[in-house]
Formats: C-alpha cells, structure tokens, sequence
C-alpha cells in the first residue's frame, strides 16, 4: 500500500537538490491544520537557511515544482513556512479500493524488526474483589496490549497476583475467627467477595480493639502495635513463612476462592492473560542480587545490617533493599522478578508495568537500580502510570467497604444498558438470548469506552449514567453507527460491483471520509508510541461522528446513480471495517445490528 508520504518524499527530495543543491534524507510531512486546506503540510523552515530564500517564496517554488511533476497533487497553498498540499481524487479513491476489502486496515503483521513486549497488569491482592481502579487498570493494560500487537510487536501479558503478606493474613485470621465455616456456596457468594468480607471485618474488629486500648491509657500508636489481633496477624505471617500445615492450607483454600472469583470478573471484563506470577513464589528471588550487588559496590551495608543504595546523586532518596534481619522489601522482590523475567523470554526487550500514578517514585527506584546493575535493558523498562478513578461521591476505600465493587459496576452497566436501550426502542426483532448478548456488549462499550477515552495520565470521575447514551461521545453511540451501516448493507446484498476512478467524484464529505480511514494507522501507530488507548477512542469518535454527517447528509440506498450508490456502499463498509477495528484495539465488541 503506497503511503501519500513516500509518493511526496523523492519529489520534494529532488526539488530541494535541483532548486537549491541540497541534499538530505530528512523530509517530514504533518497533517495539515483542520483551519487550512490541504491534506499533508510540510514545514519548510529547516531549509530556509541553505536555500537562501524567505520561507513564503521557498514554499511556493517547492509547491509549484511538486505541482508540475508529481500527478498525485492537485494543488497547494502556503501559509508563513508551512506547505499545505492537496492530493488529488485519484489518490484517495486508489486507496480506498486498495483497502476496501481488507479486514486487517491499519494493522501490522508481527515482524522480526519489531519488539517483545512483557506487558503486566492487574495486578490484584487476594484479600478482596477487585473494583474500579482495578478495571481502569486491566482496561487500560488490555488495551494497550492490542494497540501494541497492531503495531507489529509481539506482546506477552502477565499478571502479578499479591497472594501473600499480612494484609492476605488479616482475611485469613477473621474468616478462622468469625466464619463459622463460611464458603462461597453456603454464603451465595463469589470467593473473592466472601473473603474481602472479612478483610473488612477485621479492620472493623481491630480498630474496636485500638479504641478500647486508646481507653484504657495507650496512645494511638502503642494501641496499634499491641491490639491482640495485628499481633495474631503477625504470628500467622510467620507461621505461614515457616510453612506452618495448618496455615498453609487455609491459605491454599481462601486463596483458591478468590482466584475463581476472579476468573469470572475477567471473563465479564474482557481481559485475559499470557503468563501469571504469584508473589509467593516471587517475593525470595532478588536476595541472591543483592549480595552480587554488594560485591560490586552498586550497594553497601549500613551500620545496622541493612543494605541499602544510596541514590542522592540522581535526585532520588537513599532505598534499603533488604532489611537487618536479612528479609527482602517490596522492591528486593520487583528487582529479582525483572530480572528473572528477562531469563525466563530471552528475546524481550521491554516491561511495561500498569500500575497507578502513586508508584511512580518506585518505579523511578527500580528501573535506577536495574541500570545500575549492569542490565542494559533497564531504560527500556517504563511505568505505564495512570490516575486514580473517582466517583461523583468521592474517593473510595478497601478497608472501610466503601469501595465500587467491580462485579456490581459491571451489573449496574448491564441493567442501565437495557433500560436505556429498550426506551430507545432499539430492541425489536431480537431473541432473549440475543438481547442479553446485545446488553452485555452495550454496557461493556459503554464502561470500556469512558474509561479508556481520558489519557491514562489523567485522574477521571467515572458517571455510570452518563456513560451510556446513543448520542454522546460514548461507546454506545460508536457501536449503534457501527449497526447502522451494517443494516444498510444488508438491505443492499452482498454484491454491490466496482467503481472505477473515473466514474466517480467524491463529494467534500466522502473524500473526508476517505483521508480519516488512511489516518487510522498512523492513529494506532501514535497509541502505540504514547501507550495511550485515548488516541484511538478519539479517533475513531470522530471518524462516526463524520460518517454520521455524511449519512444524514447524503442519500445512500435511495442515489439513483448505481456507480454513486455502489461507491458509497463502498464506502459505508469500509468505514464499519475501521470501526470495528479500532473498537477491537479498546477490547470492545460491536454490535451487527441495533
């Protein structure tokens, strides 16, 4: 497929060497500014100085030289130093049918010159359900994960689960304390619920003994300390690091609840993996690195026997990497699974870690550290940081229960899906099994999209209600036009011929129309570079919103010329194809009929 770009390059290659001698490999086209005509602009101030000519009279020769030898302009115009070139209908209805019946428009097959990519996310503690910071997480690491593979590279996605630690004790001590032998099946719950109830029923329990304490004459942070049930929690840590039966086995069976809880919430999400871990079997690895780092001088032992990196230099903070006791921290864990990762693949080149914005110290901290190490592939590691998600009321919090279960947003989407579409009359000539598949692909759309639309970057307040709405700029509204092309197709048949160049001359909308479906690659190309789903939900926003203008305006099954309609057939279908597959880039479905 002949790129607009490439057929500009050696024209404007050969106008700077015959016009001014100079020779260069750096010619760089943009799209051209929505206020100005033209379909591809180039800056002509980086040859102003050897051309020896005011930017306005080097625009215009070059214009005019691209003008008169190059049949795929059809004209241009000049504004300061920027050359703003119009290509002609023969190139954008060439490209149109050389893209028409491709279902693969703007993806790139996986090719030995691109990268493999370790992309984690989730990420979840087995002490609770996941909510919606961890939908935006799984989302947005999903997400991105497809983005990456349509640009060509091989991408393997991994969750880390946190299955241990004194939090995962803290649900194991209340369900032996208060459970009376509860299970998911006597309860009516899933695993992950019936356990995160007792994460919060311990907090409930030990801030009722801090207060008693607090009463009785400690202080807050002796209370703390000394409440009978951290100290259980503590004595069960241990217990379980030491391999106790008994506890190794409760957590094998709690834990075993909350893995198929969670299960289910991927599989209503949408989100799969490659590869899991478990931090049981990753928090030992890294101690071995740190005394080969010690031997090395990239750490030192401090006076108490903690070892430790001092990282002033570099404007970060001192960071002790394994305790005086001789027990890893957090990051001791992190830096040894990195490391045994790039073993485990050894053709990867990158991790990409979906982990909120309040880690991004850490990250900093960790991918430093590997440098420092020797590994050359540290700089290549990056934090795909995001902001936290809040709600109209606020914040959320885990321990109180305040949380917004993911399991419940997700229903509450299904239900607001079918109230919505059922008065909007959208559900005649559907079976129930089809109207249940029709709400789950709606509600999804609809969480998908919102979510995935704010730049990861961003803090975002998620409105369920305002999600889900046919004319916004929400996923419903994307798949409801997704559904009305393809109900126009369907009454038009199968075959609907081919149109010649030169039988057609697209109107302003239809060639607009056609320039937003050659954007779509460099669209998913610029997603993949920033990591950033938003670029594509916004493109694909527009180009609906676009097609829409074009369907309201325009006749299509009714044009009485068969060479217009067939075009616009044509067209209509392809516009579906790249709806479809930017859709598939955020993980969401598209309906074939509404």
């Amino acid at each position: 497929m002949i790129k607009a770009e490439d057929l500009l390059f050696n024209t404007v290659q050969k106008a700077l060497s015959e016009l001014y001698s100079i020779s260069t490999n750096t010619v760089t086209f943009q799209k051209t500014r929505k206020e100005f005509e033209g379909d591809l602009t180039l800056v002509t101030f980086p040859y102003i100085k050897e051309a020896k000519k005011s930017p306005e009279v080097l625009g215009q020769q070059i214009g005019e030289y691209l003008k008169k030898n190059n049949n795929d302009v059809l004209s241009f115009n000049v504004v300061k130093g920027f050359l703003n070139i119009s290509l002609t209908n023969s190139f954008w209805l060439n490209y149109l049918n050389t893209i028409k019946n491709l279902s693969s428009i703007g993806f790139q097959k996986e090719n030995s010159t691109k990268r493999t990519i370790m992309l984690e996310y989730s990420s979840p503690n087995t002490n609770k359900p996941l909510h919606l910071g961890h939908v935006r997480n799984n989302l947005l690491g999903y997400s991105v994960a497809q983005i990456l593979k349509a640009c060509g590279h091989k991408v393997i996605k991994t969750n880390i689960v946190n299955d241990r630690g004194i939090h995962i004790c803290k649900s194991m001590l209340a369900w032996r304390k208060f459970g009376n032998g509860e299970t998911p099946e006597t309860a009516h719950m899933k695993g992950d619920h019936l356990v995160g109830k007792y994460y919060v029923e311990f907090d409930r329990a030990y801030k009722k003994e801090i207060s008693d304490l607090v009463q009785s004459g400690k202080t807050k942070e002796e209370a703390e300390k000394q409440a009978p049930l951290i100290l259980e929690a503590q004595k069960m840590l241990q217990q379980w690091e030491a391999g106790n039966e008994e506890v190794v086995n409760l957590w094998k069976i709690m834990n075993g609840w909350v893995y198929e809880g969670f299960d289910k919430t991927y599989k209503n999400m949408g989100v799969d993996f490659d590869k899991m871990y478990y931090e049981s079997n990753t928090y030992l690895l890294g101690k071995e690195m740190v005394r080969e780092g010690l031997v090395k001088g990239v750490f030192y032992k401090k006076e108490n026997g903690s070892v430790a990196i001092d990282l002033t230099k570099d404007g970060l903070d001192e960071k002790v990497v394994l305790r005086s006791d001789g027990t890893s921290v957090y990051i001791t864990q992190d830096l040894g699974t990195a490391i045994e990762r790039f073993k485990e693949f050894p053709d990867l080149k990158q991790l990409i870690y979906t982990v909120g914005n309040e880690q991004d110290y850490h990250f900093k901290v960790l991918f430093l550290i590997l440098d420092k190490l020797g590994y050359s592939w540290a700089k290549e590691c990056y934090h795909l940081s995001y902001g936290m998600v809040e709600l109209p009321e606020g914040k959320m919090k885990s321990r109180e229960g305040t949380v917004v279960d993911a399991d419940e947003l997700i229903e509450e989407m299904y239900n607001t899906a079918k109230v919505t579409t059922e008065e909007l009359g959208k559900v005649e000539g559907f079976a129930n099994e089809e109207l249940d598949e029709l709400y789950k692909m709606v509600s999804m759309g609809a969480l998908k999209y919102f979510i995935l639309k704010v730049d990861p970057k961003k803090k975002m307040l998620f409105d369920p209600k305002e999600s889900i709405d046919f004319n916004g700029h929400t996923g419903p509204f994307i798949q409801y036009t997704h559904a009305r092309i393809k109900s126009v197709l369907r009454k038009a048949g199968t075959e609907y011929g081919n149109v010649t160049n030169s039988e057609i001359v697209p109107n302003p909308i239809e060639r607009e129309l056609i320039k937003w479906l050659y954007d779509f690659e460099a669209a998913v190309s610029e997603a993949g570079k920033s990591y950033s789903p938003a670029v594509v939900a916004n493109y694909v926003y527009e180009l609906t919103k676009l097609y829409n203008r074009f369907y309201h305006d325009h006749s299509i099954l009714k044009e009485e010329i068969e060479t217009i309609k067939n075009f616009r057939l044509q067209l209509s279908k392809t516009v579906a194809q790249v709806i479809s597959n930017a859709m598939s880039l955020l993980g969401i479905l598209v309906p074939e009929k509404m």
